[in-house]
């Protein structure tokens, strides 16, 4: 093959693979964009049941809204590990037997005066609606939501507590960003580390811990807990705040704290 055609063929190699990333990205554009119109739609007035009676809106004192992100039916995979999360808080409560559905919110709620447990009925996508369904029922301010999820960029056995700031990647975050417009809320990472080999993203999140991570799972979920715990206690202790200013209000008021362990549940605490 002479360097004239092979530099042809390179060439023709190069703007193929142009367009095919073009295309890629025209492809996540309008899944985002696809996926911010539901939202919207599921939060308008047509989807949400009317409310009344012991459905009335909750204004009474300030609640907090605790949330396990996940998808429905699969909360034992990595990517639902936020819902694992949840069920410990509740078991740890004692009220692990009084989860009721609840038409009003797209989920399943437990309300432990003055803290309300949610889990969406939603793919994780649309969590954002259960959640800004749930604020709007109880009476919540964003500033008053913790968010529990998976984190891709922390190991196993790391739990991260951050304070407001973008969704970094994470669809159920962006969802719950997009549908209560603000960035505002708390969240709780909990670590599952990042596929091995050529395990693709979406078939590592979507599927079950393996049997060396389960050793480890419960010490987790205890330590994820009692950082949920301190979280809601410190929160009793402070004023209420504005959401104004999104993020960066959110990052002068409080810095991001951070706590990891790798098989143990003792947590510790440092800056992001």
């Amino acid at each position: 093959m002479s360097p004239s055609t092979e530099v042809s063929v390179l060439t023709r190699f190069c703007r193929v693979l142009s367009l095919l990333l073009k295309k890629l990205l025209n492809f996540v554009a309008m899944r985002k964009l696809l996926t911010r119109i539901l939202n919207r739609v599921l939060l308008s007035k047509l989807f949400t049941p009317a409310m009344c009676g012991e459905a009335e809106i909750h204004t009474e004192g300030r609640r907090r809204l605790v949330v396990g992100l996940g998808n429905p039916g699969m909360e034992g995979t990595r990517h639902s590990v936020g819902m694992a999360v949840l069920a410990a808080l509740a078991a740890r409560l004692g009220v692990a037997d009084r989860w009721r559905g609840d038409k009003h919110v797209s989920g399943e709620v437990i309300v432990v005066s003055p803290v309300v447990l949610l889990r969406p009925r939603l793919l994780m996508n649309l969590n954002g609606v259960s959640v800004a369904k749930a604020a709007g029922k109880f009476g919540i301010r964003p500033e008053d939501i913790v968010l529990v999820h998976d984190e891709l960029d922390k190991p196993l056995g790391k739990v991260v507590v951050k304070h407001g700031g973008s969704a970094r990647g994470h669809n159920g975050v962006r969802s719950c960003v997009d549908c209560l417009q603000t960035d505002v809320m708390s969240r709780l990472r909990v670590g599952i580390g990042r596929p091995a080999g050529k395990t693709s993203v979406e078939r590592y999140v979507l599927g079950r811990f393996s049997s060396e991570e389960k050793k480890v799972l419960d010490s987790v979920l205890a330590q994820s807990v009692d950082l949920l715990l301190s979280q809601l206690a410190l929160q009793d202790s402070q004023p209420p705040s504005s959401p104004a200013g999104g993020g960066r209000a959110a990052a002068q008021r409080a810095k991001e704290t951070k706590s990891s362990s790798s098989s143990s549940p003792a947590a510790a605490a440092a800056q992001s």
